[in-house]
């Protein structure tokens, strides 16, 4: 058996210069056929809980790992391991185990908080809260706000009837409109910010777009929460949480290990190291590899420095970190060719989607890039997509930023704002789910939330468009 393994590594490590060597893939020869397995894993994940709950969610793993697999076997038998190989080495190294470090890192940290004494759901105070998160969500991320705040968010309204929605408009605030104004908001203003537009651009040219938003997300809330928590059936049980304890925090070692794990994101993005490890094909970067590092550590720092009772008194749980984590290694490695192919632009299977961006003129159409960024981003990772009309609008950082200032406005805007549409145009909307049906709150379904995104988001947007974007 051991002889076995040894030979099985050593194919292995034999294959990976030969997978270095592999060619990328073309997106404009690719069939659309190739994103049938994304397309699935969407539609499990929008309606398996609805039709086979149990079986959903005893085997949710086992069926984001059978559309992986559906998509990687007759690729490789279509294009050759070397290929397959290097595209999964890179979805791996490049994307989902740097995103699942730092998820990992911000739900531990987060969840080492824990904000003691009886906060009691009043529209105001909810609507307070969502408004914070709004504003932290740009300086610690919109996952890092959402882990924070979430879970006291949540036991708040313990003794109400009618929380879902509350949840609903924390993913549309907090995990998603709120982090618009830095690039430490969310990673598509990440990437821009490493493709060269600086840190303060998007705080200086979507802010009015930003209050917009948030403000009237905020002002309906109040207005639907004010009529729920006036009917006479809302207070359905005696709150579980008591009065007796005085507000204040426990686990506040964990807010300093929240600044580091910002300094850990922002170290990354400013060091320029030459040091650069080719692995199968795929180039990690010296900074990448210390901010991983430094991750785990204050991961592992933070459930070591934290008492056992923060945890008890949080309800603290792997239970939503491994859901996300499960469900997004399957739509990481079938999301490849669908970015493949919107790489390949007017010459791939999706030059419509990308021509239709461009007036007749020639010059890029705002309104187009607002709505096409934020479309795709709303089922498609938001931060390829960003980058894929980045460069579709030319990719000069410098010219972006001033002549072509308001279709830079509007593709950052289009991959933050409409990421709230699904449960997976963000990472965080996911969890934030995951975390609330885990406390016992009854969550739209996939096409339920959407309802909620179209009817209140999306006329939104289409005001913003008239205002902003024309």
């Amino acid at each position: 058996m051991k002889l076995t393994r040894g030979l099985a590594v050593a194919s292995l490590l034999a294959a990976l210069p030969g997978w270095a060597l592999a060619a990328d893939i073309d997106g404009s020869t690719l069939s659309v056929l190739w994103g049938v397995p994304f397309a699935g894993i969407l539609l499990s994940i929008a309606l398996m809980p609805l039709l086979a709950p149990i079986f959903w969610h005893h085997h949710f793993g086992k069926v984001a790992a059978a559309w992986g697999l559906a998509f990687l076997l007759p690729f490789a038998i279509t294009f050759g391991p070397g290929v397959a190989g290097v595209s999964l080495v890179h979805a791996l190294l490049a994307e989902y185990i740097p995103f699942v470090i730092l998820l990992t890192a911000l739900f531990t940290v987060a969840g080492g908080i824990f904000i003691r004494g009886n906060l009691h759901g009043s529209p105001g105070l909810n609507t307070a809260i969502l408004a914070i998160g709004a504003v932290l969500a740009s300086f610690m991320g919109t996952t890092g706000a959402s882990m924070l705040l979430i879970r006291p968010l949540i036991r708040a309204n313990d003794n109400r009837k009618h929380v879902a929605h509350v949840v609903v408009f924390f993913i549309f605030i907090v995990s998603n409109a709120g982090g618009s104004l830095t690039p430490l908001g969310d990673p598509p203003l990440f990437l821009g910010f490493l493709k060269g537009v600086d840190f303060f651009w998007t705080v200086s040219h979507i802010f009015q777009e930003t209050l917009f938003l948030v403000g009237a997300l905020l002002a309906i809330f109040f207005v639907l929460d004010t009529w729920y928590y006036r009917r006479r059936e809302e207070l359905f049980k005696a709150d579980p949480t008591p009065d007796s304890r005085s507000i204040g925090f426990d686990g506040k070692i964990n807010f300093a290990l929240l600044g580091a794990v910002v300094a850990l994101v922002l170290l990354s993005g400013f060091w320029k190291s030459p040091v650069v490890f080719n692995i199968a094909g795929t180039e990690v970067g010296l900074p990448g590899i210390v901010r991983d590092v430094g991750l785990i550590v204050v991961t592992l720092v933070s459930l070591l420095l934290t008492p056992k009772k923060v945890h008890e008194d949080n309800q603290f749980g792997w239970g939503p970190m491994q859901e996300v984590a499960k469900l997004f290694a399957g739509i990481f490695l079938t999301i490849i060719p669908v970015i493949a192919m919107l790489k390949a632009g007017v010459n791939g299977p999706f030059g419509a989607i990308v021509a239709a961006v461009t007036r007749p003129d020639g010059s890029p159409d705002p309104a187009m890039y607002f709505w096409a960024t934020g479309a795709l981003s709303s089922f498609l990772d938001n931060a390829p997509t960003y980058l894929v009309f980045f460069n579709t609008a030319g990719g000069d950082p410098a010219m972006l930023m001033t002549t072509l200032a308001p279709t830079l406005a509007a593709i950052s805007a289009g991959a933050v704002f409409m990421g709230a549409n699904t449960y997976i145009g963000n990472a965080p909307n996911l969890m934030v789910k995951a975390i609330a049906e885990d406390r016992g709150v009854k969550m739209p379904s996939f096409f339920g939330y959407m309802l909620w995104s179209g009817g209140i988001l999306v006329p939104l947007f289409i005001v913003m468009t008239f205002i902003w974007f024309r």
